[in-house]
């Protein structure tokens, strides 16, 4: 996904939706900080959102701009409505958003993820895919190590899983 097609989605959402605030969780919200991001971190054609103010109009954003809608059809993009407890992010997260607002998004905004909070909730997750996207992260110097583990003491988890995100940076950066 490119950034056009990004504020694409935002625009369309908020459009749905009648919400002027939208917010970006996954993988795509790293197009918020680095417009042009390495291909590697683009792949996926889903944008993970919810309206900031109304998460529960994200059904309606599921069924006219979701997967297998005419939206996806036409574009080869989708948005995936989620809620605001899809990703875990570490305490402070809402301070550091991204902001997305031109013509393309109609005005209306886009906040998207700060790469270090997108790297914790993707470690948090745990998927395959996600240690992968943070490790080309990590290769691509959009986000540091130390910074990493600061936001990790910070993610909702037990002290266990946080020392294992902890190893994990830990090894990368070695």
């Amino acid at each position: 996904m490119r950034r056009t097609e990004l504020e694409h989605i935002i625009r369309a959402a908020s459009a749905i939706t009648d919400q002027y605030e939208i917010v970006v969780v996954g993988s795509q919200s790293i197009l918020g900080a680095v417009p042009v991001p390495p291909a590697s971190l683009t792949e996926s054609m889903e944008a993970d959102i919810y309206p900031l103010q109304r998460p529960d109009l994200a059904d309606l954003i599921d069924g006219a701009i979701g997967e297998g809608s005419t939206f996806h059809d036409c574009f080869g993009y989708y948005a995936q409505g989620v809620g605001p407890e899809t990703a875990l992010l570490p305490e402070g997260w809402q301070d550091r958003l991204i902001r997305i607002q031109n013509s393309n998004t109609d005005l209306k905004i886009g906040f998207c993820l700060e790469p270090h909070d997108l790297a914790v909730s993707k470690l948090a997750a745990g998927r395959e895919k996600d240690w992968i996207f943070v490790a080309e992260m990590l290769k691509h110097r959009i986000v540091d190590g130390s910074t990493l583990l600061q936001r990790t003491e910070k993610l909702p988890l037990s002290m266990e899983r946080k020392q294992r995100i902890a190893a994990w940076i830990n090894a990368h950066l070695a």
